[in-house]
């Protein structure tokens, strides 16, 4: 089938991607849409500018939009636009989203494409939350944190890539302080920097960390993929 990403450059968008491709999807085209601010609760946020790179790592052509407000309903307005500008331009048959948990989400995506006609491909629905981390690092993704806003979470984790000793500490940290393993409740954020679907890694010359105590951003400042890997 062919379909479109609902893409951020998060783990669990471009694990999706992978999951897809190995059920012999074609993913025709990454869709992003930037929000105004870090107060969507449909849409990842930080350091989306970068995806570009990703979408050259992966040779898939991206289509972005801006939302001019944070509110839910204008930003699956603008979901709907990209996502008909993706079947004209690509002929896409249907999506793939990288939710968990969040019903929320589900059922905004699920309605969107009921309205278009498209099929939805969900891949990591209802995966156990330590399975996947652990999965994750073994089909060798690499990702790096980029937000944290959650108890047992500091700065020392902004700008880190997650090892699989890392997942072990971050589960311990989840059952002591009650956060998603998976941060998929906004605990935190991630951005992949090399997965088995770049043909060049991502190498991140200059960021800078913003932290105010409690929460806190992993800027990407300078970033270019790394042609002499």
């Amino acid at each position: 089938m062919k379909l479109a990403s609902l893409f951020s450059g998060g783990k669990d968008s471009m694990y999706s991607i992978f999951l897809a491709k190995k059920q012999n999807h074609e993913i025709k085209c990454l869709l992003s849409v930037f929000p105004k601010s870090d107060e969507s609760h449909l849409l990842h946020h930080p350091n989306l500018s970068w995806t570009h790179l990703q979408s050259e790592a992966m040779h898939i052509p991206q289509i972005t939009i801006k939302s001019e407000s944070a509110d839910t309903e204008n930003e699956i307005n603008l979901l709907e636009k990209i996502l008909i500008q993706a079947i004209d331009q690509y002929q896409i048959e249907g999506v793939v989203h990288g939710g968990i948990q969040s019903q929320f989400q589900k059922e905004k995506f699920e309605n969107l494409c009921i309205k278009l006609n498209l099929k939805i491909i969900a891949p990591i629905w209802n995966r156990t939350s330590l399975e996947y981390m652990t999965e994750l690092i073994s089909e060798n993704f690499e990702f790096i944190v980029i937000s944290v806003s959650s108890g047992g979470l500091d700065d020392s984790w902004l700008g880190k890539i997650i090892t699989k000793n890392d997942i072990v500490i971050l589960n311990d940290l989840s059952k002591k302080f009650g956060f998603n393993l998976n941060f998929e409740g906004g605990e935190a954020e991630t951005f992949v920097v090399n997965c088995p679907l770049f043909s060049n890694d991502i190498k991140i010359i200059k960021g800078k960390k913003i932290w105010d105590g409690y929460r806190g951003r992993f800027e990407i400042v300078e970033a270019r993929l790394n042609y002499n890997a």
